[in-house]
């Protein structure tokens, strides 16, 4: 199978259930959270490519840790999630710059901003793998999650446990940052979680079509931009996330 082939299997499963994690993100209002996720990832990936292993259990091991102490920090402070993470995993930024070895070009700019065209059919599968568990596990805690977003106290009547679920999130998070920066680095999960979501919340007109749509447009984007850079050798990372916004800039023509 081409690379090319590879390339394209994968980036639509991650930036499929990226978008689709993007739309349960973007109700709780923790849009911005992927961007300290992938800053996070930063130490993970460059330690990954400095000892040539996959960029992606780097990443995930210094994310879940993260995640991990956002998730305890909350329960011990009762503060904001999201001014936790930001508190957490800014930090990322400063280590990962520290590691990053400037001195390789090419190393920097994968670390930075992905290299999806270079693709193994070992990492293909471990994404498609990973972002269908993603997918099914997200889907069957997602009414929960919207649940205890609208009310915390009625999603307690009902049996749901929020910080056991928050955690479930979170690392729901932590997986989809991490294979997002085999397509976009340290820099770009936040806009290929984000932008799909909204581009959906503009055309959706049902919860079902809004998380589906999310999927879809987040698969597409994808797609499309993979195939501009078969055609001009830009950063396949940056053209999808292009792709993604101009779909959005689009869906405002049917936002109410």
């Amino acid at each position: 199978m081409s690379q090319f082939i590879l390339s394209i299997i994968s980036g639509m499963f991650i930036a499929g259930a990226a978008g689709y994690l993007g739309s349960l993100m973007v109700i709780k209002r923790m849009g911005l959270v992927g961007g300290p996720l992938g800053h996070l990832a930063l130490p993970g990936v460059a330690i990954a490519l400095v000892y040539h292993f996959n960029p992606f259990f780097g990443a995930l091991l210094t994310i879940i840790l993260g995640g991990i102490l956002v998730w305890l920090l909350e329960i011990k402070t009762r503060a904001p999630m999201e001014a936790l993470t930001g508190l957490v995993f800014a930090s990322g930024v400063a280590l990962g710059f520290l590691i990053l070895p400037f001195g390789d070009e090419k190393m920097l700019e994968t670390a930075l901003v992905g290299d999806i065209t270079k693709i193994t059919l070992s990492d293909t599968i471990l994404a498609v793998v990973l972002s269908l568990f993603i997918f099914l596990f997200l889907k069957k805690i997602y009414s929960k999650m919207v649940l205890s977003e609208i009310s915390e106290d009625l999603a307690k009547v009902e049996g749901v446990d929020v910080r056991k679920y928050n955690f479930f999130y979170l690392i729901s998070v932590a997986l989809t940052v991490s294979l997002s920066v085999k397509v976009g680095g340290g820099l770009l999960p936040v806009a290929f979680i984000v932008i799909p979501a909204l581009t959906a919340r503009n055309i959706g007109r049902s919860l079902r079509g809004y998380s589906l749509g999310s999927l879809a447009i987040g698969a597409l984007s994808a797609l499309l931009g993979i195939f501009i850079f078969e055609a001009s050798h830009l950063a396949a990372g940056l053209l999808i996330v292009i792709v993604s916004a101009i779909f959005f800039l689009i869906s405002l023509a049917w936002a109410k």
